[in-house]
C-alpha cells in the first residue's frame, strides 16, 4: 500500500520567506508536485516540511524585456509556457519542448522549475518500497551499491527533462535565489553528472527564473523519441540551435537528454565555419556518441537507444539546415 509520509506544508507568500523555510533541515520545495508526490508515495524521500511555492505571485510571470530578453518564472506552468504568444513567436523551441512533456493534465499543474529540477530516474530506484528493500536499496537512496554499474562510486540514474536541452542551446541562464542572495549561472551549470546529486543548488537555494537572450538568426528545435506519443519520458531527446550563413555553419549548439545523469551540451566547436556535409554529420554523430552514456531501460536496449539518438541528431540538423 502506498502511503504519503507525514509532513507539514508551508505556503510562503514571498521568495524571501521561501528561502528561509528551505534553509531549515528536512525542508523540500514543491510546485505542481507531478514528480515529487509520486516519488513520496513510493517511499522515495522523507521530508519534514514541504514548501509550496505556488502562492508566490511573482514566481509565475512570463515577460519580454525591452532588449528582447525573455524571462520565465520558475512557477509558470508548462501549459502557460506552451500557450504564451511571446515564447511561441520568439523562442518556439521552448514551447515545442514543453508541449512534449507528459500529458495535458500534467502540464496544467507542472511548473517550469519543477520540470528542470525533476529527480533522476532508474529501474532500481523508481520502484515500491518492498521491491527496493528486497534488492538492498541502491546508491541513490538508502543503499551503498549502484545496481546499474556495479562497483561504481557514483549514481547512474538518468535525467529525463525535455525543456532543459532546449533552453541550454538557447544560452539560457538560471536565476537562483538563496540565503546568500541572487546568483546567475548558465543553465547547463544547474546540473551535475551524478544521479544522486544532480542539481547544483546549495541548502536553501531555489530556482527563481530562467532568462533567455533573443534568438534572432538561430534556427532551433527539440526532438523527443519515446514509445508512446504521450506521457512517456524520452528514450532520447536532442535540441539543436543552428546559425547558417550561405553554405557555412556560423553557430551550432547541441544538447542531449534522457541518456545521462544530466542534460549535457555536445562539443561542436570543430563544426563551426564549415558546411553541413556527410563528413560533418559523421563528426557530429561521433561527438554525440562520445557525450552520451546510454543505458538499458525496461522498454529498450542500449543499441537501439544509441542508434536512435545518433540518427535523430543528424536528421534534426538536416531539417534545420534545409529550413524545415
Amino acid at each position: 500500500m502506498n502511503i504519503l509520509p507525514d509532513f507539514r506544508t508551508l505556503r510562503p507568500a514571498t521568495l524571501a520567506e521561501a528561502v528561509t523555510a528551505l534553509a531549515s533541515e528536512g525542508a523540500q520545495a514543491i510546485g505542481g508536485g507531478t514528480d515529487l508526490l509520486p516519488n513520496l508515495r513510493r517511499g522515495l524521500g522523507q521530508p519534514e516540511v514541504l514548501v509550496d511555492l505556488t502562492s508566490i505571485g511573482n514566481l509565475s510571470g512570463i515577460s519580454v524585456a525591452a532588449d528582447g530578453t525573455l524571462r520565465i518564472g520558475a512557477g509558470a506552468t508548462l501549459e502557460a509556457v506552451v500557450e504564451d504568444a511571446g515564447i511561441r513567436a520568439g523562442w518556439p523551441a521552448i514551447a515545442q519542448a514543453a508541449e512534449l512533456v507528459a500529458g495535458p493534465t500534467h502540464r496544467s499543474a507542472a511548473t517550469l522549475g519543477g520540470n528542470l529540477c525533476q529527480d533522476t530516474r532508474c529501474v532500481f530506484y523508481n520502484q515500491s518500497e518492498w521491491w527496493r528493500s528486497g534488492n538492498g536499496y541502491c546508491l541513490k537512496y538508502e543503499g551503498d551499491k549502484c545496481h546499474v554499474v556495479v562497483k561504481s562510486d557514483r549514481c547512474y540514474a538518468t535525467y529525463h527533462g525535455d525543456v532543459a536541452p532546449a533552453l541550454m542551446v538557447l544560452n539560457a541562464e538560471a536565476e537562483i535565489v538563496g540565503p546568500a542572495g541572487k546568483r546567475m549561472l548558465p543553465l547547463a551549470g544547474l546540473f551535475r553528472e551524478d544521479g544522486s546529486k544532480h542539481l547544483a543548488l546549495d541548502k536553501g537555494e531555489v530556482l527563481a527564473a530562467v532568462v533567455v537572450p533573443p534568438a534572432k538568426g538561430w534556427s532551433v528545435a527539440y526532438v523527443k523519441v519515446r514509445i508512446r506519443d504521450a506521457i512517456d519520458f524520452p528514450l532520447a531527446g536532442i535540441a539543436v540551435a543552428l546559425k547558417r550563413d550561405g553554405d557555412a555553419i556560423t553557430g551550432l549548439r547541441v544538447a542531449i537528454t534522457g541518456t545521462n545523469s544530466a542534460p549535457l551540451m555536445v562539443g561542436t566547436e570543430a563544426l563551426v565555419g564549415g558546411g553541413w556535409t556527410d563528413a560533418t554529420a559523421e563528426v557530429l554523430t561521433q561527438a554525440v556518441r562520445k557525450t552520451s552514456n546510454v543505458l538499458k531501460t525496461t522498454v529498450a536496449g542500449v543499441k537501439y537507444r544509441r542508434r536512435v539518438l545518433l540518427a535523430v541528431s543528424r536528421r534534426l540538423v538536416d531539417d534545420l539546415w534545409n529550413g524545415k
